[in-house]
This record gives C-alpha cells, structure tokens and sequence, in this order.
C-alpha cells in the first residue's frame, strides 16, 4: 500500500509499504499532492524494471537502493540493510507491491 501523506501546507510524501507494514520506499517532498500523485505513479510504472534500481553502500557499509525513473531522477528511496541480501529481499518486495498497490490517503 502507498501511504500518501501531507505534510504541511502543499507538501506531500509518499511511502510504500509491504503487506506487512514495513515501509520499503520512501519519497522525497513534493510540492503539491498532483506531483505527489504523479510520483506515485512513477513507481508503479519503473518498479518492475530492475534496470531502475540503483543499488548503493553507504559510508558504513550498509546497504539501500534508489528507484529511478526513466529520465534517471530519483522516485524513491530505501531503508539502510544490513546486508546485500537484504537489500535485494526489499527491491524484490517494491517490485511484488508496488504496481497495483491501493493508495492510502492520511
């Protein structure tokens, strides 16, 4: 499920969440709910396509990914894992939940 949240004012985040309630993407503020929307719509579109994600290690040796869209701008990002293999088990889970997952308004 996306979680479609307004944050202040015009501005909106969304997450998206595993059946389970763990948050597996989160995105960056938007303007306005319509680009919100619009952002939403971007991961739905790309989540299939493994060629989006950009797979990273951080300055602690953890691990976290980035959903691209197709002109390369970043649509969502991951948690920190512990470990490569999680990282792929939570890209694995954005590309089983993402595309036809309900929008949830709070």
């Amino acid at each position: 499920m996306f979680e479609l949240k307004n944050k202040e004012g015009s501005q909106y985040h969304f997450t998206l969440k595993a059946k389970n309630g763990q948050v597996i993407l989160s995105s960056e503020v938007y303007n306005s709910k319509a680009a919100a929307q619009n952002g939403i719509a971007s991961v739905q579109k790309n989540a299939s396509q493994d060629n989006r994600y950009e797979r990273k290690t951080a300055k602690d040796g953890r691990f976290f990914f980035n959903l691209k869209a197709s002109n390369g701008q970043v649509i969502g990002s991951s948690q920190m894992y512990t470990s490569e293999s999680g990282m792929e088990n939570g890209i694995n889970s954005v590309k089983q939940n993402a595309v036809d997952a309900q929008i949830n308004e709070i």
